[in-house]
């Protein structure tokens, strides 16, 4: 069943979201050569501490995390640990890499453009794919985007691919996380022993961009911004 937020608890996730934001400033902060993916884990549990918030991922079926670290090839759900960061994965990346997180980025802008009142959950999809394509990298479908509310994953499911005009009609109050996942190689994932990481098959980079977004009478409200 799809869920349709009232203003007052889009307010509360708007609240929400700016510690997300907070705590996105403060890992890119903290990523540095050197640095490991744990490392950066502490410092969004700070954010969290200092803010009086908790993260939902944290025990969500076990998840040992705060949050999802996912460098290079991991795509996403990435574990917090020991893996530490070089110059190139956060650093100065190589042409292609940039090229890859900046059509992932756009991508993302795309589907949000559809997240309007009386567009189709086919609309967003298909704006992702198109940006993807473009760029000559492949879109992840074994894992997509999702409602979002009082449970981290919440009807409808938002795929990154699609058919424009086809699918669920949106309507105002609906919050969806959108969160576009290209691979730089093969669209082919593999999970990891872990129960939680998945990485590319092939071994190629990917990238991952999301943010939670409103549908309102003025269109798409992302509630994730600084």
């Amino acid at each position: 069943m799809v869920l349709r937020k009232t203003p007052a608890q889009i307010a509360v996730m708007r609240r929400a979201g700016r510690v997300v934001a907070e705590m996105h400033e403060v890992c890119v902060r903290a990523a540095k050569p050197g640095a490991t993916t744990g490392d950066l884990d502490a410092a969004a549990r700070d954010v969290l501490d200092r803010r009086g918030a908790r993260s939902n991922f944290l025990g969500y079926h076990g998840f040992p995390a705060v949050a999802c670290i996912s460098p290079n090839e991991v795509i996403v759900h990435g574990i917090p640990g020991d893996r530490v960061l070089e110059d190139g994965d956060i650093g100065s990346v190589d042409e292609a890499s940039l090229r890859l997180l900046e059509t992932t980025k756009a991508a993302l802008e795309a589907g949000i453009e559809m997240a309007a009142p009386d567009r189709r959950l086919g609309d967003i999809g298909a704006a992702v794919e198109r940006v993807a394509k473009s760029g000559g990298f492949q879109v992840v479908r074994e894992y997509v985007g999702h409602g979002i509310g009082t449970a981290m994953h919440e009807d409808p499911e938002i795929p990154n691919y699609g058919t424009a005009g086809r699918g669920l009609r949106l309507r105002e109050g609906m919050v969806l996380a959108i969160e576009p996942m290209l691979n730089a190689g093969k669209r082919t994932t593999r999970l990891l022993g872990d129960g939680w990481t998945v990485v590319t098959a092939d071994g190629s980079r990917s990238a991952h961009f999301e943010h939670t977004v409103a549908v309102t009478a003025n269109g798409p409200e992302i509630l994730t911004l600084p």
